[in-house]
């Protein structure tokens, strides 16, 4: 076994199907794994579009040295054809002689964001500037997968029970574990970078309280903008004013994770105010602030976490999609009382799919939902406590300002490019406490949630499978994410050449062996046994 086939994108908006992709031989410190099934994701087709500029897929600057990244031999940064996939279920099945965690045979979920690897721009991770999923064998690299400050690693055990489709879908939905479990900052970054800029005749209070034990100098600006330096950036920015250009400008001061705390002393902004909603989702910059005069009071605005709340009236726009499933699925069977959700789209296929998923586990959890067309029904203003975003849209990332009601919070999980400006009303955002959020990727916690969920039957990761194929199948498959046109997940069996795509409503026309092993239209370890056996692989 010596060559194997992989899907590679070679350029923009280039993608190749490799019949005989070499395996490549094994170093002391890496792993083959057996690629058992990859979820098809929208972010590949991000990548495809942006090939080499993609952060994920410029080189990596740190953590491993030029000589020990070129010692892994599926490191793929610039321009340099990769295997797309980042939501992969392997198998071990060969270690390096200095590998002794992992053993072959070990059944394992992968977890793909090396943020112990940075690029430029992001993260180095598998699928991106790493070989990825898409392909029968990956190599990964204990380097790459053991992060060396916690000791964590990327390669999580799991036993044999769950489906291969079900571990493959843990990724995105661990993803979405992410964008509400995350904790947020709610002080000045300790020994971070900090900037306080006072407006002309604005007098703010307790700007010392609030920056001593930080380790911080204090810093006022009270000049013109074009004083900062164009490389300074910063942590923290305490802004005192409520000039709309001087926000906009500060903005492009903030480092990755950085949070602007505004200060306006009663003063109002004259328009709607600029944001970088991509930086948000991507950079997880964050906004909050006050009316009042004194800085505590935007430190004290921001909620502890973004997870739901008791009564939490909840809104996802863009339900119907894929990743608008998983978390009006996960809202619903997380246990919150008193929740309410609004499960709101634009196509009504796509929301009586989503209808047909949730309306059983709405009546086991006894969640009240709703299945909204918004096209055809006006969402009221003023009356969710909580809005999550699944498409990036800066129009609908305003009107979910306009949705919200007083202390909402507004989860911008939609994948908006960076540079997406979105013209929000701060003078209602910092009047009513509203709290805007957005997150990228998924963390190994995260995933090891989800995945015990699954193990303990809280949640069948299938529920969220549209369509499945092989090797064959995946420029399809690529194309139906890209358009939007599928109903929910994608799952690729590598090891079937040629099985073309297949939705599962489909299935009993083309595979009625399949079919009949399934629980209606929803996927099954049954079936996808069958069709390992049956389905596609005719080479």
């Amino acid at each position: 076994m010596t060559t194997q086939y992989a899907i590679q994108i070679v350029g923009k908006d280039l993608i190749e199907i490799n019949p005989a992709m070499e395996i490549p031989d094994l170093g002391p410190t890496q792993i083959l794994l057996e690629i058992e099934a990859c979820g098809i994701c929208f972010s590949d087709t991000k990548l495809m579009h942006a090939f080499d500029n993609h952060p994920r897929k410029t080189p990596i600057i740190g953590g491993l040295t030029p000589a020990e990244l070129a010692q892994i031999p599926t490191y793929r940064p610039g321009t340099d054809p990769v295997v797309p996939g980042h939501e992969p279920a392997g198998r071990v099945i060969k270690v390096g002689e200095d590998v002794s965690r992992y053993a072959p045979g070990e059944r394992v979920l992968i977890q793909t964001d090396y943020r112990h690897l940075p690029t430029a721009g992001s993260n180095g991770a598998f699928g991106y500037g790493f070989d990825g999923g898409l392909e029968q064998y990956a190599l990964v690299d204990m380097r790459m997968i053991i992060d060396p400050v916690t000791d964590e690693s990327c390669l999580i055990p799991l036993g044999e029970e769950p489906s291969r489709s079900s571990v493959a879908l843990i990724e995105p939905w661990a993803c979405v574990e992410t964008a509400y479990a995350t904790e947020e900052r709610r002080r000045i970054k300790d020994g971070g970078a900090l900037l306080v800029f006072i407006e002309p005749g604005f007098q703010p209070q307790g700007l010392e309280e609030v920056i001593a034990g930080s380790g911080h100098g204090l810093r006022l600006d009270c000049s013109a903008y074009e004083q900062i330096p164009d490389e300074d950036a910063f942590d923290d920015i305490i802004y005192v004013g409520a000039n709309a250009d001087t926000v906009e400008q500060l903005s492009q001061h903030l480092n990755k994770q950085g949070l602007m705390n505004i200060v306006t002393c009663g003063e109002t902004f004259d328009r709607d105010v600029e944001i970088d909603a991509g930086r948000i989702h991507y950079d997880l910059i964050r906004y909050a602030g006050t009316t009042s005069s004194n800085a505590a009071d935007g430190y004290l605005s921001i909620p502890r976490t973004y997870d739901l709340r008791e009564s939490e009236h909840l809104a996802v726009i863009g339900a119907g999609g894929p990743m608008g499933l998983m978390h009006t699925v996960r809202a619903a069977v997380l246990g919150v009382p008193g929740i309410r959700i609004d499960a709101v789209d634009v196509d009504n296929d796509r929301l009586a799919s989503l209808a047909h998923v949730i309306g059983p586990i709405a009546d086991t959890q006894q969640v009240p939902i709703r299945v909204v067309n918004s096209n055809l029904t006006e969402l009221e203003s003023g009356v969710y406590t909580y809005v999550s975003l699944m498409v990036p849209a800066a129009d609908l990332l305003q009107q979910a300002v306009g949705l919200a009601r007083r202390g909402a919070i507004l989860n911008a999980f939609a994948g908006f490019a960076i540079g997406t400006k979105a013209a929000l009303d701060l003078n209602r955002i910092l009047g009513d406490h509203l709290y805007l959020v957005g997150t990228s990727g998924s963390r190994i916690a995260d995933m090891v949630t989800v995945l015990r969920r699954l193990e303990a039957g809280v949640v069948d990761t299938n529920i969220s499978l549209d369509a499945v194929c092989g090797i064959a199948g995946v420029p399809a498959a690529i194309e139906s994410v890209n358009n939007r046109s599928s109903q929910g997940k994608i799952v690729v069996y590598p090891h079937l050449h040629n099985l073309e795509l297949v939705r599962l409503v489909d299935m009993g026309e083309r595979y009625p062996e399949v079919a009949a092993a399934m629980d209606g239209t929803r996927w099954t370890k049954q079936a996808e046994e069958v069709l390992l056996k049956t389905g596609g692989n005719s080479g």
